[in-house]
């Protein structure tokens, strides 16, 4: 069980596994990773299952978010060799039981390929990372994963979206002692607001890419007046890109209760947590990228 140290200066190995269709913060999330490659060498993307009101079920969730994978792989013709697998079409069936897919396939077998440990971006639902870990333990040697879930571990409840999604998966993380970089969401992602009026200033007019996203981000409320736009994912590519952006702490992984609250023992594992994050810093960067693209991506087409 080895803590996670800060990313090394050179570029490091990494996947992205992304509910992508879920909202929008993915999108600008899985950008940001593939612009970034002076420190990130994205090497594939794993499609995540969810279920809300923008699917009829996880299998569905995960379908659409394979097919937003591709849209946005369109739209950065750079980038648009990059594979991309298929996930899980359900959520674990219990404790200790993997749901196999092609992504927790590919994640077995790239990380066992290399001497250089694999990064795992995860911006969703653990269930892909969990399964792979579940079918392979000696993975949790290989991999470090940065999974933005959950909340810090003082705040009064431990659930959000990625985690309640897949309760089983979540404690895989927690449990199995792979290197974990926890990236929390309450007090510290959620500090990662845009505005449209931001939007439409950097990001609209950087090529078919700055366009999509800003016209996703123009869809998403149907009244901007006074609102911001939370993008959460976008911490996890950030601690990557630039740790001094996400400082972190080394902490005892907690444990997730059946109440869905944190619970805390001295005698477990360390991992790393989030504290905070520099909000103006990682959109500077996000933005001055997309823009950087634009004569990039139009002389490779």
């Amino acid at each position: 069980m080895t803590v996670p140290s800060l990313p090394p200066a050179a570029a490091v190995r990494a996947v992205v596994d992304t509910d992508t269709a879920n909202e929008i913060d993915d999108q600008f999330a899985v950008v940001y990773a593939l612009l970034s490659r002076e420190r990130i060498r994205v090497e594939a993307l794993y499609a995540a299952p969810f279920y809300n009101e923008q699917s009829t079920g996880p299998e569905d969730g995960m379908l659409r978010s394979y097919d937003e994978i591709q849209r946005l792989l369109r739209r950065l013709p750079r980038h648009d060799s990059v594979p991309v697998h298929h996930g899980a079409r359900r959520w674990l069936p219990g404790p200790g039981r993997p749901m196999p897919s092609p992504a927790a396939t590919d994640l077995v077998e790239r990380a066992g390929g290399a001497d250089e440990p694999l990064f795992v971006i995860t911006i969703g639902a653990p269930t892909n990372v969990a399964s792979a870990l579940l079918m392979e333990p000696r993975l949790a040697d290989r991999i470090v994963v940065v999974w933005l879930g959950g909340n810090p571990g003082y705040w009064h409840r431990a659930v959000e979206f990625n985690v309640e999604q897949d309760v089983h998966a979540s404690h895989v993380l927690l449990d199995s002692g792979v290197p974990l970089v926890h990236i929390p969401c309450r007090n510290v992602t959620e500090h990662l607001r845009t505005t449209q009026t931001e939007i439409e200033r950097f990001v609209r007019g950087s090529g078919p890419m700055g366009d999509y996203l800003a016209d996703i981000y123009a869809a998403h409320f149907s009244d901007h007046f006074a609102r911001s736009k939370v993008l959460w994912d976008v911490g996890a590519v950030a601690w990557l890109v630039n740790p001094d952006w996400v400082p972190t702490a080394v902490v005892h992984s907690p444990l997730l209760t059946s109440e869905g609250t944190w619970s805390h023992d001295p005698r477990r594992h360390l991992i790393r947590e989030a504290l905070s994050v520099d909000r103006d810093a990682i959109f500077a960067d996000l933005f001055r990228k997309l823009q950087r693209a634009v004569p990039q991506e139009k002389s490779a087409g």
